[in-house]
């Protein structure tokens, strides 16, 4: 059943009435509906030069990220050429595909991984993460009226053992058993359950044990579940395979289960497994995506349902019974504490029969001095050694006893949730280790001890879990500072938006800006300054022979007051300019002031100060402007100018500017920059933030205006006052939701930092008020 969406306009699906719309039929394949006009162009032979004009892409879906809204909903997938087999990992067949707008609402909608899709109206762009994620050094962008993209249900038959195959099995018998008339199940309140019965149940988890090897065939694991009843039931769960038993991830989560029996325990009911039993798992957090979790190939999923799911997480939240989570990151563990930590395995190795190492980090640092465990390098699973920075992160798990076993199955890549984690505080020697480990002193050892008391366990979490999700962006971003040079700034695929370009606002490019420190970090000159040069050159002015492409004369400066004398300046007129028209005249203005240059830039275009040197004509120290236009001052770069008093060339120059201008005379023009150094706090810790790259952005005006305009400098400072008002409180100032890059840089003492950039975020006030900003 494939389906088609694009945009309407000049998309060859130009019949379609409304935008974006979808059209599904049934028995055909994509290629079906694909115009006739449009040809298909492997994955492999992709270019940033390929002509992309009637072109299409077709490939299989082997990963679809989550949709994201900023200014525009985005959505980033992989596909894989359709006629290779599915594996995410194959660089020539594998590309990112990144759409925007309603196409991704409805991609995020419509399209399932192991889709396979034909994608046209696209454009390429150099992928900015190919060092990363390995996959095809360029991307597919998907935006605008002539995006478009067919998508099919109906795949030819795909590898059994692989994860999209089985990820897509799933989701056809699901959409079968939708087809078919479903059965009709009754679901017990917890409240009312009698000894003796087959029910099925609703209930909010409160307890639970990850599964664990029983002394038989089967994995036993137990859990406590309420509902709005009240009533606490506890529930033994026995299965001889770990996909059938529950997936629980934390305190909160619901539960579904069909076909469970009541027994009495100690005067209480209880729920333990019968023939056909069946269970799915829902998020219990408000708001949470509804998708379940389960391993079965065949459930019913109806409207009624998933309002029971959204009753049962509000009453949840509006309640005291649920303990608070104890999953804390690694930079607020304490000693002693038992806690949860969800991380990402980076490697593993044997100890002994008993224990085994795991190396994980959550991507911040423990501010304890933590245990280091000695293996051999031909037993360890992983990279053997990490950067300096990476290593100050990562923390050494000892995994014990029954544990151990399952620690075997994990792979380095893995993102686990490990449960009743233990900090253990003191001296102490790894076993199985040769005699040269030495005993470490006052460190912090994290044990997972045996035994599956308080939920003690490892939970392998799926890379679409809001948790992982959240992680995943700390570690990227901490692994592309990581990559680059000391340099160069972070280069960063998040979320939301993935990547924006440094120099057109476009998600996709990637973005590699200047570094602080590869700028000439020069202040604009006071007027005091400026005037001391000028009066300087003015006094040591002498006769000087005019060159011979300039017209020599004089030219009085009008009075200051009607009692003021006059003044005669020498100017020096270019002829070549002169004769084009007074939109390109330019003036050599020598022996004047400060205040005397800025009069006259107000009836001339272009004016340079120059002195007398060696009877010739020199510009002015560059301390100083080389130009005034107007109410604008223009600089040069002393450190790398070369400058000397020349004649701008008129031939095929519509206007002189600026630019022409510094050319001509060897002068380096200087930008203006904004910079500002912000201190943002939340409630884990403080941070400097430079604001300096988009802060024209920011703010919504131009540097250049603001070095010359008083009302462009009132906005700043009433901004300022806004985000951080005069003897305010703490309290008294807004949250603000800013965009930050990382990039690594020496301070004064030689030592690398790393430091943070404010980017692509701007001061938008609401229209209620006008004294809350708030950066969208």
């Amino acid at each position: 059943m494939p389906v088609v969406f694009g945009c309407v306009g000049n998309s060859p699906m130009g019949h379609l009435d409304a935008m974006p719309s979808h059209v599904l039929l049934e028995g055909m394949g994509p290629d079906a509906q694909v115009p006739a006009h449009l040809t298909r162009i492997p994955i492999s032979l992709i270019k940033t030069s390929t002509d992309c004009t009637n072109k299409t892409v077709k490939g299989i879906v082997v990963h679809k990220g989550p949709l994201v809204q900023s200014a525009d909903f985005i959505l980033k997938s992989v596909i894989q050429e359709a006629d290779s087999p599915p594996n995410p990992s194959s660089q020539n067949s594998s590309i990112n595909v990144v759409l925007f707008g309603a196409l991704a609402k409805d991609f995020s909608q419509a399209v399932n991984q192991g889709d396979v899709v034909v994608a046209s109206g696209f454009t390429v762009s150099k992928s900015p993460t190919v060092h990363k994620d390995k996959l095809h050094p360029c991307n597919l962008l998907l935006s605008g009226d002539n995006a478009c993209v067919y998508v099919s249900r109906q795949q030819p038959p795909p590898d059994p053992t692989s994860l999209p195959a089985i990820k897509r099995s799933t989701t056809l018998s699901t959409e079968a058993s939708r087809g078919n008339k479903a059965p009709k199940y009754t679901y017990i309140p917890l409240g009312d359950l009698k000894s003796g019965c087959v029910v099925n149940v609703y209930g909010v988890v409160i307890f639970f044990k990850q599964p664990f090897k029983s002394r038989g065939t089967d994995y036993c694991s137990s859990l406590k579940i309420t509902d709005q009843s009240n009533q606490k039931i506890s529930c033994t769960i026995f299965c001889e395979k770990l996909e059938d038993h529950p997936k629980i991830f934390q305190i909160g989560d619901i539960v579904r289960m069909h076909r469970v029996k009541t027994q009495l325990f100690n005067n209480s009911v209880m729920l333990v497994n019968t023939f056909g039993f069946s269970v799915i798992a829902f998020d219990g957090a408000v708001g949470a995506d509804l998708k379940p979790r389960t391993s079965s190939r065949s459930f019913h999923l109806d409207n009624e349902d998933l309002r029971t799911v959204e009753e049962l997480r509000a009453w949840a939240a509006s309640q005291a019974l649920l303990p608070p989570v104890p999953t804390i990151p690694l930079s607020d563990v304490q000693p002693k504490a038992y806690f949860d930590l969800t991380c990402q395995l980076l490697a593993k190795a044997p100890i002994d029969s008993t224990c085994t190492l795991l190396r994980v980090w959550d991507g911040t640092r423990c501010p304890w001095t933590l245990l280091k465990v000695i293996v051999e390098p031909n037993v360890t699973e992983g990279p053997l050694s990490f950067s300096k920075e990476k290593e100050n992160l990562i923390a050494n798990i000892l995994i014990y006893d029954n544990h151990v076993e399952f620690a075997r199955q994990l792979k380095p890549g893995d993102f686990l949730r490990i449960y009743n984690l233990r900090a253990i505080p003191g001296s102490s020697k790894v076993p199985g280790l040769t005699r040269s480990q030495t005993l470490e002193l006052d460190h912090l050892a994290f044990h997972l001890h045996g035994g599956t008391a308080y939920g003690r366990g490892i939970r392998v979490l799926p890379e679409n879990s809001p948790d992982v999700q959240q992680l995943k962006r700390v570690l990227d971003a901490f692994t592309e500072v990581d990559e680059l040079n000391d340099s160069e700034l972070l280069e960063v695929w998040c979320t939301p938006p993935e990547s924006l370009d440094g120099e057109t606002g476009q998600p996709g490019t990637g973005m590699k800006p200047n570094t602080l420190q590869l700028l000439d970090r020069q202040e604009v000159p006071d007027d005091e300054l400026v005037a001391g040069v000028f009066s300087e050159a003015s006094r040591d002015s002498g006769a000087c022979i005019p060159p011979p492409w300039a017209l020599s004369g004089d030219v009085d400066v009008p009075r200051e007051s009607p009692g003021s004398p006059k003044r005669s300046l020498c100017i020096h007129l270019s002829s070549q300019l002169m004769s084009e028209g007074k939109s390109k005249e330019l003036i050599f203005l020598m022996g004047s002031t400060l205040e005397e240059t800025c009069r006259l830039a107000a009836s001339y275009r272009n004016i340079v100060p120059v002195r007398s040197s060696g009877g010739h004509l020199a510009l002015l120290n560059l301390s100083a402007p080389f130009l005034f236009r107007g109410r604008k001052r223009f600089y040069g770069c002393k450190r790398c100018s070369k400058a000397e008093v020349r004649e701008p060339c008129a031939e095929g120059v519509e206007v002189i500017d600026e630019k022409t201008i510094a050319e001509a005379l060897g002068v380096q023009l200087l930008q203006f920059v904004l910079l500002m150094k912000l201190e943002l706090q939340d409630a884990s810790d403080t941070l400097e933030a430079f604001l300096w790259r988009d802060a024209e952005l920011f703010f919504s005006l131009s540097a250049e205006d603001l070095a010359t305009s008083q009302e462009a400098q009132n906005h700043i400072k009433q901004t300022m006052e806004s985000l951080c008002p005069p003897g305010g409180h703490t309290g008294e100032r807004p949250w603000l939701n800013v965009c930050l890059t990382a990039y690594r840089a020496e301070n004064d003492e030689g030592q690398n930092q790393t430091c943070y950039q404010i980017c692509h975020t701007t001061i938008s006030k609401p229209s209620c008020t006008q004294s809350d900003p708030e950066p969208a």
